[in-house]
């Protein structure tokens, strides 16, 4: 049967490229993002076998994420599938950072990662198991410094990822966290970067590949938890 995944924050880039993948490999694919006409354009134009369906959702706003879960299993049953990919933050450090932007970044990263999941999971478990991915950072295992809300988020994100390996494991739900070490290629990194090589910025295509292969890894006993993408280490100290 043709499993249901929910992408939790699609735009151009990685976000555009699981849904394609997704898509091809024969998900049906709820895109959830604030903007409306971009996923609507990429819903109806997802590769066969897979169907899509475009829910605006603002990740930030509890009530619309449960609204939209609700919209999904309506139109495409439990979901079996979430990529936890949205993110939100001001570049600024701790004395340049005000408190609504850092409550921004948390409530789109942090708790509507954990509504998401919570929605989810549920379904997982009545189905008797699933996958759950979050799009991780370097920021999420080191500090770069001057990125506070990012970085509090981030770390947020992979520790809920473990605590949900850990309790939900057994029943088969596979968690897992991707670390992304590197730029993602795309317009806007080859304008702001005009003097980097393409070999230099990460694939979204194949980056999507890696979390599909996440999805495919669901035996009960040998479940990968943490993945590191990357051209070329970037100084990434994992701890």
């Amino acid at each position: 049967m043709a499993r249901t995944a929910v992408i939790a924050g699609v735009g151009p880039g990685l976000g555009e490229s699981l849904a394609r993948t997704f898509a091809a490999e024969g998900c049906r694919v709820a895109l959830f993002a604030r903007t409306a006409d971009f996923i609507e354009d990429l819903a109806a134009d997802l590769p066969d076998p897979g169907e899509g369906l475009a829910v605006r959702t603002d990740l930030s706003d509890v009530s619309e994420i449960r609204e939209g879960f609700a919209t999904v299993r309506a139109e495409f049953g439990s979901v079996d599938v979430l990529v936890n990919h949205a993110s939100a933050a001001a570049w600024k450090g701790l004395m340049d950072l005000s408190v609504e932007e850092f409550e921004d970044a948390w409530a789109v990263g942090g708790r509507g990662a954990f509504v998401c999941s919570k929605e989810a999971v549920g379904d997982m478990l009545d189905t008797g198991g699933g996958t759950v991915i979050f799009t991780g950072a370097t920021s999420a295992v080191r500090s770069l410094g001057g990125t506070i809300g990012f970085t509090a988020a981030k770390f947020a994100a992979r520790g809920m990822a473990m605590d949900i390996a850990q309790e939900f494991g057994p029943d088969g739900v596979h968690v897992a966290h991707v670390v992304i070490d590197g730029q993602i290629d795309g317009p806007e990194a080859r304008e702001r970067n005009p003097e980097r090589g393409a070999e230099t910025f990460l694939d979204p295509d194949e980056m999507a590949e890696t979390y599909w292969h996440l999805v495919e890894q669901d035996d009960i006993g040998t479940q990968p938890f943490e993945v590191h993408i990357t051209n070329g280490p970037q100084n990434t100290e994992f701890l």
